[in-house]
């Protein structure tokens, strides 16, 4: 196996809360005297409040007004992989991607890139304002050891995909934060470096130049190159990453599957394949439901779920009386997200009286590889008698096959359309189009 394209080793970063420097060497050593005899800071002004972070905090340093924006931060990224990182403000994020940027450096562990890198990372980063638009592009492309040939081949697509043509000739100063970031886009995503990195400044731009971005970001990633993206749009992250690194307070989780990094991100409990739930206390839909049928217990019958096996749940129902006429359902959903669909069929005969054991199967291939969640209804035509939302996680694994059609992408989406080709002659499709005339004919025929 090649070796990974960024090794990331017990990277933490330690900041210092308050102002950098002193003013003078001798203002500087009666703060320090003063820190060494535990006495107030005797330059301190009258009123001004220390800035303090309690011991206590997860991310506080061992010395007082420290703050480990990163603690132990490990991962590897493959080339070729589009690596989400995701969590809350200020959890670390941006922090990571400048050290990954070297715009600065890691207090603690290092880091191997292998391959230039080209960074986005906040509106007017890598340009010099005083310079045009023309001479950034060249700025840059030099930065990335390009030669002068090199960046003159790119040029025109840059200014096209930029829409800045008209001034690409003017001082990036007085440019917009939408056209700064439209041109920082352009220079960094078509100067061919191998690994890009793209923090949550794409936000700056409208939604159509967005799109236009993540299409380009996929060309990138397609071309075998490597992608680091920062965002708060989970939508896009689930589209367009291949995996995610969650950080929380400073400290990364690497290799989480997408679905499972978003369900942390939304406050969602991440999801662990269960075979058996006790659905007597589960809260209910509605309150008003009654207890006349109730479910009380699912199993997952088909362990592990493939993408292409059928996924089997048997039911405990019990009934305070015999019904019939009823329809028995699923809905699948997507940890935190809405439901994706739902599966619902007739019961065959009555439901009886007391204990019930139900077997709903659901045709396999429909689902990708992937986390779920299932919830359970149960109803006739005037009402539902129980309904318990999305609670069973399940995972569906890969097929396992040498088949190369059944390969899926995650940015595919979640739902396998089934579909089927065949091939026609000339003469078929004639004689389909002769058929279909005739038809047209005789219904004009029928008419009074």
């Amino acid at each position: 196996m090649s070796r990974p394209i960024i090794e990331v080793r017990n990277v933490s970063k330690l900041y210092r809360l308050g102002s950098i420097g002193a003013g003078t060497f001798q203002d500087a050593l009666k703060r320090r005297w003063a820190l060494m005899l535990g006495r107030e800071d005797p330059l301190k002004r009258v009123g001004e409040k220390e800035l303090m972070i309690p011991r206590d905090h997860p991310q506080a340093g061992s010395e007082p007004n420290t703050f480990w924006a990163l603690k132990d931060v490990t991962f590897d990224v493959r080339e070729g992989e589009v690596l989400g990182v995701i969590g809350k403000n200020g959890a670390g994020k941006s922090t990571l991607l400048k050290i990954l940027s070297r715009i600065t450096e890691p207090t603690e562990g290092r880091i191997v890139m292998r391959g230039r890198v080209a960074s986005l990372l906040e509106v007017g980063t890598g340009f010099h304002p005083d310079l045009t638009g023309r001479e950034n592009i060249y700025l840059n492309g030099a930065i990335l050891g390009m030669r002068t040939r090199e960046i003159d081949a790119r040029f025109d697509d840059i200014v096209e995909f930029s829409e800045v043509e008209r001034f690409i000739d003017t001082p990036v100063k007085r440019y917009s934060s939408g056209m700064y970031v439209r041109l920082a886009f352009a220079v960094a995503a078509h100067l061919d470096p191998e690994i890009l990195v793209v923090d949550e400044v794409l936000a700056v731009g409208d939604a159509e130049f967005q799109k236009k971005c993540l299409g380009k970001m996929q060309d990138v990633a397609a071309s075998g190159r490597t992608v680091l993206f920062v965002s708060h749009n989970m939508n896009t992250v689930r589209s367009f990453c291949t995996q995610c690194v969650f950080i929380e307070a400073g400290r990364a989780t690497a290799g989480l599957p997408v679905p499972t990094a978003i369900a942390r991100y939304m406050g969602v409990s991440p999801v662990h394949a269960s075979t058996s739930v006790d659905m007597t206390t589960l809260p209910r839909q509605f309150s008003a439901l009654g207890d006349s049928i109730r479910f009380t217990r699912v199993d997952v019958l088909s362990h592990p779920v493939r993408e292409t096996e059928d996924i089997c749940f048997g039911l405990e129902v019990n009934a305070a009386e015999s019904v019939k006429g009823l329809l028995l359902g699923a809905y699948i959903g997507v940890p935190g997200q809405r439901c994706l669909g739902v599966a619902q069929t007739e019961l065959p005969g009555e439901l009886k009286h007391g204990k019930n054991y139900l077997k709903l199967r659901i045709r396999g291939g429909q689902l990708a590889s992937g986390e779920y969640v299932a919830g359970f209804f149960i109803r006739d035509s005037f009402r539902d008698y129980d309904y318990v939302r999305e609670f069973l996680p399940f995972v569906v694994e890969p097929a396992v096959t040498d088949d190369w059609t059944s390969y899926w992408h995650p940015s595919w989406g979640s739902v396998r359309f089934a579909c089927q080709v065949s091939a026609e002659t000339e003469q078929d499709a004639a004689a389909a189009e002769v058929s279909h005339s005739a038809v047209s004919l005789s219904e004009q025929d029928a008419r009074p």
